[in-house]
């Protein structure tokens, strides 16, 4: 089991700049994948980006916006978010999982999310 906890999250205006932070309780370096999902209210948990040994993917939502990277000695993953707009406004949840990331249902560990409010 790993443990996540997520940090940076808060409130920002459009077109702001925020980078959130998931630490993880062991390494998780390998075959695994680690990411992030986003929940706005009223609607469903959504995959956003992740990031495997050798690759990164994204949600087209964010692509060109934000950016994930990690940084295996501090079993860390970050999530650089640009040009934020309203609708980028959720619950950001770290994510780990065994196998690639794209639906809920993929994750083994969740974090227990940071807040990002988006004011336009």
């Amino acid at each position: 089991q790993v443990e996540l906890v997520e940090s940076g999250g808060g409130l920002v205006q459009a077109g702001d700049s925020l980078r959130l932070s998931c630490a993880a309780s062991r390494r998780t370096v390998g075959s695994y994948t680690m990411g992030w999902f986003r929940q706005a209210p009223g609607k469903e948990r959504e995959f956003v980006a992740a990031i495997t040994w050798t690759s990164t993917y994204y949600a087209d939502s964010v692509k060109g916006r934000f950016t994930i990277s990690r940084d295996n000695a501090k079993n860390t993953v970050y999530l650089q978010m640009n040009n934020l707009n309203p609708e980028d406004t959720a619950v950001y949840y770290c994510a780990f999982s065994r196998q690639t990331m794209t639906v809920p249902s993929d994750i083994n560990s969740w974090g227990k999310g940071t807040l990002v409010t988006v004011s336009s």
